[in-house]
């Protein structure tokens, strides 16, 4: 498969290929809209299947973190070629080998690319409408986009709640609208971002879902227009 420059590569989840005794920085799953703090570390064990493994009891504050098998964990390492990878699991058991204890973890999620978020993230809600080319279209041929709400953008992404689900790496469409007046706050009328996560919002939400969108460029024409459109964001809204 060629890969057109700027495109992301996610790993579909089949079999594990970690090498034992590969170490992992671990994080617990943080609430939406907060940032993820990889403050622990482990060392993955070995595969059982296509679907669980085992990893060394993650250590918080010098002592073991305690079990809860309603924590999703998210566990960061170096895959092929030094790429950064995330994993993501729940804890199912406590695996007694010899004297050493493990946790058996169940995979629940892709092992896909980690990125570091370089842009700076500009926390706004902005009403946006989304779509993607694979729904049902009207008798006139068109699509009826759906409406979410974002909760940051930045030049590279965003984070947008919405009330439809997605697959990691779909693509979706995305309409932005006007800022304000000027030219530099011109609406966006389509731009093509792939899924790169995707949460369900905790109960009494106004949407059920909160997904990463990563922007796919067109040309540097429309990479230039979000930079201008987010400049005027931050202005307008004294980010």
């Amino acid at each position: 498969m060629i890969m057109k420059k700027g495109e992301v590569r996610l790993i579909m989840a089949d079999a594990l290929t970690i090498k034992n005794g590969t170490k992992m920085r671990v994080a617990l799953e943080s609430p939406v809209g907060s940032e993820t703090d990889f403050n622990m570390i482990c060392t993955f064990s070995k595969a059982l299947d296509e679907s669980s493994f085992l990893i060394s009891i993650p250590m918080k504050d010098g002592k073991p973190l305690s079990i809860n098998e309603n924590q999703k964990l998210l566990l960061r390492y170096d895959g092929e070629n030094d790429n950064g990878m995330l994993l993501a699991g729940y804890v199912d058991d406590v695996v007694k080998q010899g004297i050493r204890h493990f946790w058996k973890v169940r995979r629940v999620s892709e092992q896909r690319k980690y990125f570091k978020r370089a842009d700076e993230r500009l926390k706004v809600s902005i009403p946006v409408k989304y779509m993607q080319e694979t729904w049902a279209p009207k008798e006139d041929g068109t699509i009826d986009m759906e409406g979410g709400m974002t909760l940051d953008i930045s030049a590279s992404g965003m984070a947008l709640f919405m009330n439809r689900r997605f697959e990691v790496g779909e693509v979706c469409e995305v309409s932005l609208p006007c800022v304000g007046t000027s030219e530099a706050g011109k609406g966006i009328d389509s731009i093509v971002t792939a899924v790169c996560w995707m949460r369900e919002t905790p109960k009494g939400s106004a949407y059920r879902f909160i997904c990463g969108l990563q922007f796919r460029f067109g040309d540097s024409l429309e990479k230039e227009h979000m930079q201008t459109y987010l400049s005027n964001i931050k202005k307008r809204y004294k980010l």
